[in-house]
């Protein structure tokens, strides 16, 4: 299975095979978008919910002097703006960082889908959840590591990402973020983003080279920067000690 939104929804221990194959037939046709494109602006209630097969893509903000502040990052497998199904108007806006793969999906679409197919619908309430774990995540890492830390459990949560989803292999995954991105990440200069990550390589935590991340010891890496995995929910849930799809 090289689906990622089947292997990201996997895990909530929800689906069976049917509904993977729902899934599968959701994910055509897909468009190709150049990075550095705005998927959805502020203030905008789009026709269709966007998901990502391929590439980054982000949540940010604009402060009123100009500066981005990006508030998350789509990865592989993730919808950009499934809350705007019922919210209406986004609150922030979602771009490409780089080349993506998306898929449009109707809004009619996504509410037949959740209606109609309840494992599928509280699937999708699993990863909503989980990307609020995440968002809190990212709320200590910004307040309360230092950047070196704070650099690190960043990579830490990319590469576990993109493993989940079929987009790494074994500790190691393409990064083809800018240092000018990692900065509005996580809140620091490219100066500062430079030193930092040069004190990583320095340290033999992590090695980069064109636009690649490779982590020699992931071990090592977590125990510098404090990173505890479980709030990505990596595991799949096993529900009434079977897993889902194990019955019809």
């Amino acid at each position: 299975m090289t689906n990622p939104l089947i292997l990201k929804l996997d895990r909530s221990g929800l689906l069976t095979d049917a509904d993977r194959a729902t899934l599968s037939a959701l994910c055509a046709p897909m468009r190709h978008v150049a990075a550095d494109q705005d998927i959805v602006r502020e203030g905008e209630s789009g026709e269709n919910v966007h998901l990502v097969l391929d590439g980054i893509a982000c949540r940010y903000k604009i402060l009123p002097e100009g500066r981005r502040q990006i508030i998350g990052l789509l990865l592989p497998g993730d919808f950009c703006d499934l809350q705007s199904a019922v919210l209406g108007e986004m609150d922030h806006s979602i771009a490409t960082l780089t080349p993506c793969a998306l898929v449009d999906i109707p809004q009619h679409v996504v509410d037949a889908l959740t209606l109609d197919h309840s494992r599928i619908a509280r699937a999708l309430w699993w990863a909503t959840l989980v990307d609020e774990s995440v968002l809190r995540e990212w709320l200590v890492n910004m307040g309360q590591r230092p950047a070196d830390r704070r650099t690190a459990h960043l990579l830490c949560e990319l590469l576990l990402r993109l493993q989940a989803v079929g987009r790494a292999e074994g500790d190691a995954c393409d990064l083809p973020l800018t240092q000018t991105e990692l900065g509005d990440i996580l809140g620091l200069t490219n100066v500062h983003i430079n030193r930092v990550l040069q004190d990583l390589r320095g340290r033999g935590l992590v090695a980069l080279k064109e636009r690649r991340l490779e982590i020699p010891d992931l071990a090592a890496l977590q125990a510098f920067c404090g990173f505890d995995p479980a709030y990505l929910r990596l595991r799949r849930r096993v529900i009434d000690g079977r897993r889902a799809g194990s019955a019809g």
